[in-house]
């Protein structure tokens, strides 16, 4: 009782999307943090590598960054990288993320963050002392195609999830989304209508809450 009446709210550490930062992941979230409050606070991290060549929206203070590279300063989610690169480098940053700004409960990852916390998943169930989180939502996510990734799918994720399915995005196509979640030992998958982006009407604000309370102090897990 005394957990609950504390009423804490859950914070989930954000991973962003190829080509964002902490700041535009921040800004593209509003509505989902409006659905949270007072149930989970969202907090974000930037990824380590700032991406070659900026892009149009592109200030010199906050570049695009992304947590990995499947060819030189380039990323493609499709792509069977033989050489990819960063990965290391956004692993350490995470776990410095969860040590300094914890403690966290969950991760909540977008396209390539999504990527990047199931590997952060696959490392936690197998006791990796610098990832203490106890779930993660991952929005748009997918498994990496590099061969030299592949020891994070070897066995399935004991790790509890919610995985959210865009039917029209054209970006990471719902049937990688899937196929991510069937790496987990029990996925929960939420399917919406739309694209790519994090979704926060209605019925993906039930389904975050209802994914959300199984970890709430004092509901029972």
């Amino acid at each position: 009782a005394g957990a609950m009446s504390e009423g804490r709210p859950l914070r989930l550490l954000g991973l962003h999307g190829y080509r964002q930062s902490e700041r535009r992941f921040r800004q593209r979230t509003g509505a989902l943090r409006k659905a949270l409050r007072g149930r989970a606070e969202l907090v974000a991290v930037s990824a380590p590598h700032p991406v070659p060549g900026g892009g149009e929206d592109d200030d010199g203070d906050d570049p695009p960054r992304g947590w990995w590279f499947s060819g030189p300063g380039t990323f493609e989610a499709g792509e069977v990288a033989a050489a990819p690169a960063g990965l290391e480098e956004s692993l350490s940053a995470v776990a410095a993320a969860l040590a300094e700004h914890g403690p966290f409960d969950g991760l909540l990852g977008f396209s390539q963050g999504a990527a990047l916390a199931a590997m952060v998943c696959a490392l936690r169930a197998r006791g990796d002392p610098r990832f203490p989180v106890a779930f993660a939502i991952l929005v748009a996510g997918f498994a990496s195609r590099a061969p030299a990734h592949g020891h994070f799918y070897r066995e399935p994720i004991a790790l509890p999830t919610l995985h959210v399915v865009g039917d029209a995005d054209a970006v990471i196509a719902a049937p990688l989304s899937r196929e991510l979640a069937q790496r987990f030992v029990e996925p929960v998958v939420l399917t919406h209508p739309g694209g790519h982006f994090v979704p926060a009407a209605a019925p993906q604000k039930k389904a975050y809450l209802d994914f959300l309370d199984r970890f709430r102090p004092g509901q029972g897990q």
